[in-house]
């Protein structure tokens, strides 16, 4: 063996390579294989694992691109081999060029969140603030694009360096889609899931301009100031009764904080003043009844007159047998018919026993309406 095979033998064994990466974190997106001068010797082992893409620049432009598998780097299987010169010392020379490994797994429970609140326009409420947050998952789908429009020459790219450009597009889109629902404010809360599959079909071109597929996206709360929640609420509930009710309850509450606002006593007799008349009428609108009844209780309108009086009602007994009842007036009739006569025994409500007719003081009365009998002649 001559001297320049024992030469290119070393150089053989010094140049082979087996080009892998082994992730040992959960948030590296793109790692580039780190080589002396970045020289690969040609027929090296590219060894590319489930859930990576390997990328190969070739002075700073995208060579080629490997899906999971083992390759021999040859000029069959790697076609910039074809345009490089070869080294002095033989064909099994190295080669340059820069290896990136792209993970392509699923980055899930990412979190997003508007840094400012969005202002809406609802029709009953005017402008309101609202805020949100929630999780989105992505994985790139066009490991070449990510890696010449994102990552540039970065030897170690995180999900951290992403999220922050992701979070901003998201916010965007977000702002814009709540804005073109146009849902009534209390409504974005239940309908999360709705806004939530909206989103992702609006943001995923934007993803894939990048190389980014947007997989999963989730929106957890829409939240609002505790004022606008009240006010809500007191709407939902007069809501029930009459739309025009809201708009004089608003006027009523928009009364009493101008005049709170005012400064010096007179300012808060005014204050007062209004408060206890738009309180009276809202009073009287809610209750309209209630009101007629405090404005005047001891008149009555005529609108509802007041009940009959109860007549007492009597029994009486003939012949043995229990009659009746019968009223003051009926009963007269019937001592008039001397049907009944004073030691009838008769019974009303209250009575402990039966009791002759004469004993009962407001029955006395009947004992004169009976004229004497005739004198003799």
């Amino acid at each position: 063996m001559g001297i320049f095979d024992e030469i290119k033998k070393k150089l053989s064994h010094e140049f082979i390579d087996i080009i892998e990466w082994l992730d040992s974190s959960n948030d590296t997106i793109v790692h580039r294989f780190e080589r002396y001068q970045n020289e690969i010797k040609n027929s090296a082992q590219l060894v590319v694992r489930e859930g990576q893409i390997a990328v190969f620049i070739n002075e700073g432009k995208l060579a080629d691109v490997f899906e999971p598998g083992t390759y021999t780097l040859n000029t069959q299987n790697l076609p910039i081999l074809a345009t490089l010169k070869g080294w002095k010392y033989g064909f099994n020379s190295p080669f340059k060029a820069e290896v990136y490994f792209v993970s392509s797994r699923l980055f899930t429970d990412e979190k997003w969140g508007t840094k400012n609140p969005v202002i809406l326009n609802d029709d009953r409420f005017g402008f309101v603030e609202v805020r949100a947050f929630g999780t989105y998952a992505f994985k790139i789908n066009d490991a070449g694009k990510f890696i010449t429009d994102i990552v540039g020459t970065d030897n170690n790219f995180t999900n951290f360096e992403i999220n922050e450009h992701l979070k901003s597009l998201i916010s965007t889109r977000f702002t814009d889609t709540i804005g073109e629902a146009n849902l009534p404010i209390e409504l974005y809360a239940a309908n999360t899931n709705e806004l939530s599959d909206t989103c992702l079909e609006v943001m995923n071109p934007e993803f894939n301009s990048v190389g980014i597929s947007l997989e999963k996206f989730f929106i957890e709360n829409v939240s609002m100031p505790e004022e606008l929640k009240k006010e809500i609420f007191e709407y939902s509930r007069l809501n029930k009764l009459d739309l025009d009710k809201l708009t004089k309850f608003k006027a009523a509450k928009a009364l009493e904080v101008a005049a709170a606002n005012e400064s010096g006593a007179a300012g808060a007799g005014i204050g007062m003043g209004m408060g206890f008349a738009m309180a009276q009428q809202m009073g009287g609108m809610l209750n309209p009844q209630s009101q007629t009844t405090s404005a005047a209780p001891t008149q009555n309108t005529g609108a509802m007159p007041p009940p009959l009086p109860q007549q007492t009602q009597y029994f009486y007994a003939t012949n043995g047998q229990q009659s009746g009842p019968v009223t003051f007036e009926g009963l007269s009739s019937l001592f008039t018919s001397k049907t009944v006569d004073a030691n009838t025994l008769v019974w009303k409500q209250g009575m402990a026993n039966w009791t002759a007719l004469n004993t009962v003081p407001e029955l006395q009365a009947l004992l004169g309406s009976v004229p004497p009998p005739l004198p003799n002649n």
